[in-house]
């Protein structure tokens, strides 16, 4: 299946049930006004397309060519080479350059080269029956991978993420910060549905830093986990949210469906002093 083929088939995704956990009124906006893919968030496809599907990378992006915009000429190679590519996302030439020098420091790592080069498959997707709503989910795998010293009941989940900072540390933060953990959830609940298994996999993000050295970190979120409950608790509140706002067609903001004060609280960091006894 294609990216596009996925993007059309119904489906709740993980970006929407965490705009949901933002506020309804959030993902009801986004929902009817889709935006444009920042360049960060372009250049995150385009070396996702090249380090998992690179033989149909030129079906949907074209290299724009370096010509003087300024000049009769130069406009009119351009329009020719529009036209020529119609349909397709058109990239800059230092864009391409830089995904392949990380893609370079991917394959000369030993574990991402044992990742890559293992039993499995990519841009997997799938898609299920929530059992206690109702709804529809989907997701769409990086990869699925089966090491040596894993059987088929226990898939490894990999998603490969850019970013401007791969240490632990910054990562974990991010991860909470964006969502991660409900996506590592979601995924792997998708595999349990898609593919029968009787456990909740492990899960893999493999971090990828954007400048060079183009260093590598790979943080895992086992199935049993902290992280992966706290993960599930926002997919099944987040789906609850969304099958009660769709019945009722009200899309609520921060002051919840009542319009009623939030009350502020202390920060976990700040304390008052010890207690006397």
């Amino acid at each position: 299946m294609t990216e596009k083929e996925y993007n059309e088939h119904p489906g709740v995704r993980r970006t929407e049930l965490w705009r949901i956990h933002e506020s309804p009124e959030k993902y009801k906006w986004f929902k009817d006004h889709p935006e444009d893919p920042t360049p960060a968030m372009l250049f995150g496809t385009v070396v996702h397309k090249l380090l998992l599907d690179r033989d149909t990378f030129d079906n949907e992006f074209a290299v724009l060519p370096d010509v003087d915009k300024r000049t009769k000429a130069g406009k009119e190679l351009m329009e020719a080479f529009t036209a020529e590519n119609a349909g397709k996302t058109l990239i800059s030439s230092d864009m391409l350059a830089q995904a392949m020098d990380m893609l370079e420091r991917v394959y000369t790592d030993p574990y991402t080269n044992r990742l890559m080069s293992s039993e499995g498959m990519n841009e997997h997707s799938v898609f299920w029956k929530d059992p206690d709503t109702g709804l529809d989910c989907k997701v769409r795998f990086d990869r699925v991978c089966y090491l040596p010293d894993r059987d088929e009941e226990h898939p490894l989940i990999i998603d490969y993420k850019t970013a401007s900072d791969g240490r632990t540390d910054v990562f974990n933060h991010v991860m909470f910060k964006l969502g991660y953990h409900l996506q590592a959830f979601m995924y792997t609940e998708g595999a349990m549905k898609s593919f029968g298994l009787k456990e909740r996999p492990d899960f893999l993000f493999v971090v990828q830093e954007k400048k060079p050295p183009y260093s590598l970190n790979y943080i895992l979120v086992p199935g049993d986990s902290a992280v992966m409950r706290a993960g599930e608790d926002i997919f099944r509140e987040s789906l609850g949210t969304l099958k009660q706002c769709m019945e009722m067609d009200h899309w609520y903001g921060y002051a919840g469906p009542y319009g009623e004060p939030n009350e502020a609280y202390l920060p976990g960091y700040m304390s008052l002093g010890d207690e006397e006894e």
